[in-house]
Order: structure tokens, then C-alpha cells, then sequence
């Protein structure tokens, strides 16, 4: 214990004599372990968003949309689907939407190609409850409404319309007849694809389309518990006659894959990291080679007063790891800032991941040992009379 405490003064007392040197080769293992260290901390804190926001939605949503039949001829859901869905036992609500071949303009003066984008769809009073979606302004769709021309605009198509209130005065041409803007949506984040449309009730599509609109999708929420289960019967449920031309999905694994995604991209930052360290630890082992040729004196007068040359070699190899811990810790601090400063700007919880802090500072210790070997070694071999004869 006694010649570890003085290997460790006489490492402080090395680093400290040359501070600008120490600081310029601390700071490669810094920029390395900062960069780990940030690059984990923004990927936890993005999953753990992710994750707030799939509890706060729920992961049992399912969707019911057509397949594609063995001659890839187009195929329906039945008008039935959605009544049928709804016996399901575990399943909670299931509301259906139609997809309506309609134009949006937001007056007669507009060209439709300016908002070719926007879809109209006919939608049911409860699509919000299934969907896990909210009004931003104004109302949805109910009981009360059917039968007028009304809409409801998803957030996209708001914006693209320029629609910013839904006081009565706001309207929009459907297939030459005017609409009255009713409400507007927030952003629907299990089912994004609804951000550009404009909902009407099922009355109103039926007059736009001259005739009733069969469901394309039908949204269920069910029993979380029993997701597999209901996933495995609604195709058959939808479409006894033909069960392979349905297709299920669930909104939630998309946002599971994309989880997915930014941890392989994690992956990438932080062997970018890790070469920063590899770099930062060669500037080490450099300061470290420069500073046995500038010391010579030190280790012959060391040498000749008793100290053998395994006390040579620990003491320029714990002066490396000094300075790797010292540039760790402070890549520690920076990439814990950078986290932090990054989650609040994205309001994102923060989330700093043990494992990545303790593993930065483990990379840098150890980095700092190994960049320590060669110039401890060369130190060791020098004779103290050889040492004492050089004029450095």
C-alpha cells in the first residue's frame, strides 16, 4: 500500500510539473469518453421517451387493413368487419375509416394540386378513443353534426391548408361543395398517416361517393393482455371467406423498429468514440515517450539513490493513468452535460446509463495503462550511469 501511495504522488507531482502538456494529452481521452458517454446517454434518453410515450398511448392498438389477393387484383374489407371485430370478446373499441377517391381545396380558387396530398377520409365518431388521438382546436365528429357538412383536419392538413381556428368561419371544397372546418387534430403518433387528412362523417362520404363506403381500415383497441390472441383471429374475423386477403398490423412495433434503428445507429457513435479514445491514448503514450527522454536525469539520480527498476517503470505508467482518469472524469462531466442539455432541449426525460458511465471511465483507465507500457518499459531499461550522463 505504501509504494502504491507513493507511485501516486510521485504520477500527481509528474502531471502537475507540465500542466499545459497534461492538459493537451488528457484532453484526446476527454473528447473520446465524452463522446461515448453523450452518444449513449441521448440514445436512453430518446428510448425512454419512446417508451413514456408508448405506455401513455398503449401498444394494443391493431389495425385492419386489405391484403392482396393471389391475382393481385384489388380487394375490400367487407362492410361487416367492423361489427364483427366488435364481438370479439377481449376487444375494447374498433372504429373504422374509409378512404375516399376526393379532392381538398381550401376555395374554389385553388388548384387541387396544391393539395393532392391531403386525403379525405370518412371516418366514425370514435376513431379518436381508438387511435389514442386528441383535438387541438374545435371538435370531432359526433351524432350531433351528421348529416351537415362538416370536417375535421388532421395536423398536417391544417397546416398545409393554412387553417389556424375553427371559430364557424373556416371552409374548405370537397369535390365542389363547401365544408365547414370544425376541429383540428394534434399529431397522431400510432397513426401518423392520418396527419394529412380531413375526416368527414360516414353520411356525408356516402353523398360525396353516391353510395355507401366499405371500411379500408378498421383501428382496435383490445385487452392488453390478449393482443396475440385477438391479432391471431381478426384476419378470419374481418374476412371468414377470405382470411389471407386481410392484412394485421400493430402501430407500436413501428415505433419498436425505430428504437431498433437508433440503437444500431448508437452503435456507430460510439465506436466513433471509442477511436477517439484509442487517439487520445496514443497522445499519452507520445507525452509519455517525450517525457522519459526529458527526464533522464530524474531516473539516473532515482536509480542511483536505490529505486529498482520496476519502481521506474510504475511510476510512468501510473502517470499515464493519471492522466487517462483525469481526462475521463472530465469526459465524464461533459458528455453528462451534453446529455442533459440535449434531453431538456428535446423535453425528453434524461436517462444516463450507469453501465455507460462506469464503462467510460473503465475504457479510460484502462487506455491510459496500456499508452503507459512502452514508455515505462524504455524508462526501466535505462543504467542509472547512462542516465546520469545524458545532458537532459
Amino acid at each position: 500500500m505504501r509504494r502504491l501511495r507513493d507511485a501516486a504522488r510521485l504520477a500527481a507531482l509528474g502531471v502537475r510539473s507540465r500542466p499545459g502538456r497534461a492538459a493537451l494529452s488528457a484532453l484526446g481521452v476527454t473528447v473520446g469518453v465524452a463522446a461515448i458517454v453523450a452518444v449513449v446517454g441521448i440514445s436512453d434518453s430518446s428510448r425512454a421517451d419512446l417508451i413514456a410515450q408508448l405506455d401513455r398511448l398503449g401498444t394494443n392498438l391493431l389495425t385492419v387493413t386489405p391484403g392482396r389477393s393471389p391475382s393481385d387484383e384489388p380487394v375490400h374489407l367487407p362492410d361487416t368487419a367492423p361489427a364483427m371485430i366488435r364481438r370479439i370478446t377481449p376487444v375494447q373499441r374498433a372504429s373504422s375509416i374509409a378512404q375516399l377517391d376526393a379532392s381538398v381545396r381550401r376555395n374554389a380558387h385553388v388548384s387541387v394540386a396544391d393539395t393532392g396530398a391531403i386525403s379525405v377520409v370518412a371516418a366514425q365518431p370514435d376513431l379518436l378513443s381508438a387511435v389514442g388521438g386528441s383535438i387541438d382546436r374545435g371538435r370531432f365528429l359526433d351524432s350531433s353534426i351528421d348529416g351537415f357538412p362538416t370536417v375535421v383536419l388532421g395536423s398536417d392538413a391544417a397546416t398545409q391548408l393554412g387553417i389556424a381556428v375553427t371559430d364557424g368561419r373556416a371552409q374548405l371544397v370537397l369535390d365542389g361543395q363547401f365544408f365547414v372546418v370544425v376541429g383540428v387534430l394534434r399529431p397522431l403518433a400510432l397513426a401518423p398517416e392520418l396527419d394529412r387528412s380531413a375526416f368527414i362523417g360516414f353520411p356525408e362520404a356516402a353523398t360525396l361517393s353516391d353510395g355507401p363506403v366499405p371500411p379500408t381500415t378498421v383501428y382496435v383497441r383490445t385487452d392488453p393482455d390478449n393482443v396475440p390472441a385477438v391479432q391471431a383471429v381478426l384476419a378470419s374475423t374481418a374476412n371468414p371467406a377470405h382470411p389471407t386477403q386481410v392484412s394485421v398490423a400493430r402501430p407500436s412495433d413501428a415505433l419498436a423498429a425505430r428504437a431498433a434503428a437508433d440503437s444500431t445507429l448508437t452503435a456507430l457513435f460510439v465506436g466513433l468514440g471509442a477511436v477517439s479514445l484509442v487517439v487520445g491514448g496514443m497522445g499519452i503514450a507520445n507525452v509519455m515517450v517525450i517525457a522519459v527522454l526529458e527526464r533522464r536525469g530524474e531516473i539516473g539520480l532515482r536509480r542511483a539513490l536505490g529505486a529498482r527498476r520496476g519502481d521506474i517503470a510504475t511510476q510512468f505508467v501510473a502517470e499515464s493513468l493519471v492522466l487517462a482518469v483525469a481526462g475521463g472524469a472530465a469526459g465524464l462531466c461533459v458528455g453528462t452535460l451534453v446529455t442533459a442539455a440535449w434531453s431538456r432541449y428535446r423535453h425528453w426525460p434524461t436517462s444516463l446509463s450507469l453501465v455507460a458511465l462506469a464503462g467510460g471511465m473503465i475504457a479510460a483507465a484502462v487506455m491510459g495503462t496500456l499508452a503507459g507500457f512502452y514508455p515505462a518499459l524504455r524508462a526501466a531499461r535505462l543504467a542509472p550511469a547512462e542516465a546520469l550522463r545524458s545532458p537532459t
